[in-house]
C-alpha cells in the first residue's frame, strides 16, 4: 500500500492504493476515521491518473471516473457501493432505490451502512445517495461537503467559489 495526498477544492485528498488499484479516497475529517497505519509508505508515483481525472472532474469536464479499484468490504458492501457508481453524474438516489436495485428492497438501512463505509468517496459516489424525501444525510466528509459537491455537479456557482470555510 502507498499513498499520496492532493489538493481538491473541499480540501486535501488522501488516496491510497494498492498494486490492484486505489483502495481508499479521504477527505480531511473523514468519519468514520481511516487507520492511517494502512496506508503505508507516501509515494506519489502511481497515482497520475487518479490525480488527473480527479482535477478534470473539479474542472467540470470529467462525468465518470475510469481507474481501477481494489475496495475492500463484505459481499454486500462491495454490491452497494457498485449500485453507487451506477448513480448519474448530477442526479441523486434514495437509499431505498439502492436496496431494491441490488435486490434486497427492506436493507435500506443496511445500504446506509455500507454507503458509510464507502473506502473511495467521489469516484464511488457515495455523495449522490439522499434521504427518501431529498433531504441530505451524513456523509463521511460533512454534510457540507456533500453539498458542495452535489451543487458542483449541478453546476452551481456557489461550488465554483470553493469550500475554504469547510476544508
Amino acid at each position: 500500500m502507498t499513498h499520496t495526498i492532493i489538493d481538491s477544492p473541499i480540501g486535501p485528498l488522501t488516496l491510497v492504493r494498492s498494486e490492484r488499484g486505489i483502495t481508499g479516497l479521504y477527505m480531511p475529517d473523514h468519519r468514520p476515521a481511516p487507520d492511517e497505519a494502512s496506508f503505508g509508505e507516501r509515494d506519489d508515483a502511481g497515482f497520475a491518473a487518479a490525480a488527473q481525472q480527479l482535477g478534470e472532474y473539479w474542472a467540470g469536464e470529467r462525468r465518470a471516473f475510469d481507474l481501477d479499484l481494489d475496495p475492500t468490504g463484505s459481499p454486500f458492501q462491495l454490491r452497494v457501493w457498485e449500485a453507487l457508481r451506477s448513480i448519474p453524474y448530477g442526479e441523486t438516489r434514495s437509499y431505498g432505490w439502492i436496496a431494491a436495485s441490488i435486490g434486497q428492497p427492506t436493507a435500506v438501512r443496511a445500504v446506509g451502512l455500507a454507503n458509510s463505509r464507502n473506502p473511495i468517496s467521489i469516484v464511488v459516489p457515495c455523495h449522490r445517495v439522499v434521504g427518501s424525501t431529498g433531504s441530505l444525510t451524513g456523509y463521511a466528509g460533512g454534510v457540507e461537503r456533500k453539498r458542495f459537491l452535489l451543487d458542483h455537479e449541478a453546476g452551481s456557482s456557489l461550488a465554483a467559489v470553493g469550500l475554504d470555510s469547510v476544508a
